[in-house]
C-alpha cells in the first residue's frame, strides 16, 4: 500500500479476473477479512462507454489541475542557512 493509500494487484490475479487499469473494485468487509471484488456492469463486463467515459472525466480533471498549477506563483527559493549534509552530522558528538 502507498502513501496515498493505493494498492496494487498482483499481475497474475489481474489477468486471471480481467481486472484493466481504470477498472473500479469494490472492497467489502467479511468478518476478519476484506474481500475485493471487481465492479462489473449487469452484463459482467465494464462497458467501451463507460470506460471512455471515466478517462474523459480523468482529462478533465487533469486540465484543470494543470491550470491551477500555472496560476499558482512559485516561491523563490530561500538560502536556509544549512546544507541536507549538514543534518547528517547533527547530535553527533563524534
Amino acid at each position: 500500500m502507498t502513501s496515498k493509500l493505493q494498492v496494487t494487484v498482483p499481475q497474475k490475479i489481474a489477468k486471471q479476473y480481467g481486472i484493466r487499469p481504470g477498472d473500479d473494485i469494490e472492497w467489502i468487509p467479511a468478518g476478519d477479512a476484506i474481500r475485493v471484488v471487481a465492479a462489473r456492469t449487469a452484463s459482467g463486463q465494464s462497458t467501451q462507454s463507460e470506460r471512455q467515459e471515466r478517462l474523459r472525466l480523468f482529462d478533465l480533471a487533469t486540465e484543470r489541475q494543470r491550470q491551477r498549477d500555472v496560476k499558482r506563483p512559485q516561491a523563490p527559493a530561500r538560502e536556509r542557512g544549512w546544507k541536507r549534509e549538514d543534518l547528517y552530522q547533527r547530535g553527533r558528538t563524534d
